[in-house]
């Protein structure tokens, strides 16, 4: 037990560990003068997250390549669960995304995004030299659609947006021909003109009109503004511990969530923001070394599809924090408050292990 602990990439789970440490700063710092609940509930989402971090990395990767009954089965409960939602969610915000158990809530298409790496890494891994086929984007888009779809209407773009970009991401690194990749661009530009024709509601209009054209600053550009004002006036160090006015007053919306990093930059400054992102350049190296000892298509594809998932959503997030992306509601990986969020990307983490305690050598093929 001892001597695997010890094979364990303890520098990834240091960087992910104080990731979430910043993330702990911020919240407690946004509760000082209220309700620390949060604080609380985040430290265990972090203790329950490690322990299924460690409990994966003990599970021979292999399982997750050659148990497709299992896969087919988690998938499932993942599609049912989405679907549960529209019927035993409560509506906040006009969005039904989570479950309600007493004071703790659960949000599926957290661990369908692990679910999906799964699926298109097992899927790939088996094709890689049948890709130029068109059938194998068909299909693999499907198993992606169902999750897509189901989201879409919740309504929960961010997350469309994100399994949207694990989906082109794996099939380019898969090795998608350009035909298919510009029909499958073309494909994605006419249902993006059918979706704002027909499907997005007036709020998300909205939401991306402010963005293009922010005349309402009191109204609809009101929390995007106030994430700019905060990043601003952080400085070179800060505000200081409790001490952001944005953050304190409640000026910035979704201070523990969305709008995180305005509060860490707001509080700890462009230094504070510096050691955020070298933590993240570090945490990417890890991941980024264990894909190149990578020697089978599996571990190789899932753990480029983690790092998709990771880059698209602290793209968004940070660049909706900085005013360069329109707000669709993108937590920070590791960062955010939220427990679904945390322990999902704990157990990638914990898959990530056991590739690299494992050596991952199995032959190419497979």
């Amino acid at each position: 037990m001892l001597s695997a602990l010890k094979r364990l990439d303890w520098i990834l789970v240091g960087a992910a560990v104080l990731l979430t440490g910043f993330g702990l700063f911020s919240v407690y710092s946004s509760s000082a003068d209220g309700e620390i609940t949060n604080f609380y509930k985040q430290i265990a989402f972090l203790a329950i997250g490690l322990l299924a971090m460690v409990f994966l990395s003990f599970i021979d990767w292999r399982v997750f390549r050659e148990n497709s009954y299992l896969i087919l089965f988690l998938y499932l409960a993942c599609l049912l669960l989405l679907l549960g939602l529209f019927f035993w969610a409560p509506e906040i915000r006009g969005v039904k995304s989570w479950y309600r158990f007493g004071l703790f809530s659960v949000d599926p298409i957290e661990f369908t995004k692990i679910i999906l790496i799964i699926i298109l890494a097992k899927y790939f891994s088996k094709r890689h030299v049948e890709i130029f086929q068109i059938r194998h984007i068909v299909l693999s888009g499907f198993y992606v659609f169902l999750p897509v779809f189901l989201t879409f209407f919740q309504p929960n773009m961010g997350s469309v947006i994100i399994l949207v970009a694990l989906w082109i991401g794996v099939l380019i690194v898969s090795g998608i021909k350009i035909p298919h990749f510009l029909a499958l661009l073309l494909t994605g530009i006419l249902v993006l003109a059918f979706s704002w024709s027909f499907l997005l509601k007036d709020y998300q209009k909205n939401r991306i009109i402010s963005f293009v054209e922010p005349s309402d600053p009191l109204g609809l550009s009101w929390s995007q503004n106030q994430a700019k004002i905060a990043v601003g006036s952080g400085g070179l160090l800060g505000k200081g511990f409790g001490s952001g006015s944005q953050t304190q007053y409640g000026f910035l919306p979704e201070s523990q969530n969305d709008f995180i990093f305005a509060a860490i930059a707001e509080e700890t400054g462009l230094a504070g923001c510096f050691l955020l992102f070298s933590l993240f350049a570090l945490l990417f190296w890890r991941i980024f070394k264990i894909l190149l000892s990578c020697q089978n298509n599996f571990s190789r594809l899932f753990a480029t599809g983690f790092a998709i998932i990771l880059i698209v959503q602290i793209f968004i997030n940070i660049g909706m924090n900085l005013g360069l992306m329109p707000i669709i509601g993108i937590s920070l990986p590791f960062v955010s408050y939220g427990g679904s969020g945390l322990i999902a990307v704990f157990c990638a983490l914990g898959i990530l292990q056991s590739i690299k305690m494992s050596g991952a050598n199995s032959s190419n093929s497979a």
